[in-house]
């Protein structure tokens, strides 16, 4: 009896010896969005809902942002492990910083081109590229596509146009208004902002950058050189979860909505739905991507990209692309076959 007391004993404090151990071994990620609980969130939520995240040995934390530039800041100063990111951000970062000893460095592409685009009403007449010569443009003054806007003027010989800047939730009021002829923004935000306000997506002329010679990249998940020093492993292990939830995500984008409304009660789950749906046919899932490889960033383009990125942005030094990018912590080939063909 006092034999079977003892082993029943001892197997008990073994297993709860071994509990402690497990949860010391979960490794903390605080993870920075670009921006709001919106439907591309979904991308994030959804693998740390269903437990990839636990499972890989990570416990991590997601937090809404408020632009590429605050994610990029946040990871740079050591207050987040890893976010999400313009790329055009990082690189504009990396040049006009040489000196920060914390750089961000991108490791997984998402999307795989710029989700920029110019925006207008078709009443306007503003049909092609060629129709903005000295119209009235208006886009916050951190917008991915106004920053990137002398990349698409270049590409398609646009004439000088006019500015206006104001907050975020101005600019599609604005256009509807007739203060502006068109502007610049994410297609999947400001598309749908103004059919909330009334308009049909008929009558709105969009001209995506990556459809007018501009092939930047988009946004890219980063980690910082600390993580990344101190444990690489932290970072694979991030990759294949959100690879694995990625998946999901593309394949039933209306059911991840629910993490979406599950950190943001008052979302518009159809319209959340249908940004979501929207983000992954033009930049998750695009014709761009399908031929690179999900997660993947080409050195041809990358370095392009550097180059017009540093003449867009006018940064303090040149932009070298292999110092914003390290693909060494992808899952393997297999894992990264998410994309389904068109």
């Amino acid at each position: 009896m006092k034999k079977r007391t003892f082993m029943h004993t001892a197997a008990a404090l073994a297993l709860a010896s071994a509990l402690p151990v497990a949860h010391a071994q979960s490794t903390p990620i605080k993870f920075q969005l670009d921006w709001r609980f919106e439907g591309p969130a979904a991308l994030f939520l959804q693998p740390a809902a269903k437990g990839y995240f636990k499972a890989a040995g990570l416990d991590v934390t997601v937090d809404a942002g408020n632009g590429s530039g605050g994610a990029v800041q946040r990871v740079a100063s050591g207050t987040y492990d890893m976010g999400f990111a313009d790329l055009a951000a990082v690189m504009e970062f990396h040049a006009n910083n040489p000196d920060a000893q914390n750089k961000p460095v991108a490791v997984m592409m998402v999307y795989n081109n710029t989700p920029a685009s110019v925006m207008a009403l078709k009443k306007s007449g503003i049909a092609t590229p060629a129709d903005l010569a000295g119209k009235k443009l208006g886009a916050p003054v951190f917008d991915a596509g106004r920053r990137a806007f002398p990349i698409f003027q270049k590409a398609n010989k646009v004439g000088n146009v006019q500015w206006t800047a104001m907050d975020p939730p101005l600019r599609e009021t604005m256009l509807v208004r007739g203060d502006l002829d068109a502007i610049t923004g994410f297609t999947f935000t400001s598309l749908l902002n103004l059919e909330a306000r009334g308009v049909k997506t008929a009558d709105v002329v969009v001209l995506p950058y990556a459809d007018f010679g501009v092939k930047l990249y988009g946004n890219v998940i980063i980690a910082s050189p600390k993580l990344i020093k101190e444990n690489p492993a932290a970072v694979k292990a991030f990759l294949s979860a959100f690879t694995k939830g990625a998946k999901e995500v593309i394949a039933n984008p209306a059911a991840a909505i629910e993490h979406v409304r599950a950190r943001d009660g008052i979302v518009n789950v159809a319209l959340e739905t249908r940004r979501l749906q929207l983000a992954i046919d033009t930049v998750v899932n695009s014709a761009d991507a399908r031929a690179e490889g999900f997660g993947q960033a080409k050195p041809g383009r990358l370095s392009l990209m550097a180059s017009q990125v540093s003449d867009a942005f006018n940064t303090k030094t040149r932009v070298n692309a292999d110092d914003v990018w390290n693909g060494s912590f992808l899952p393997s080939a297999t894992e990264l076959n998410i994309l389904p063909k068109k």
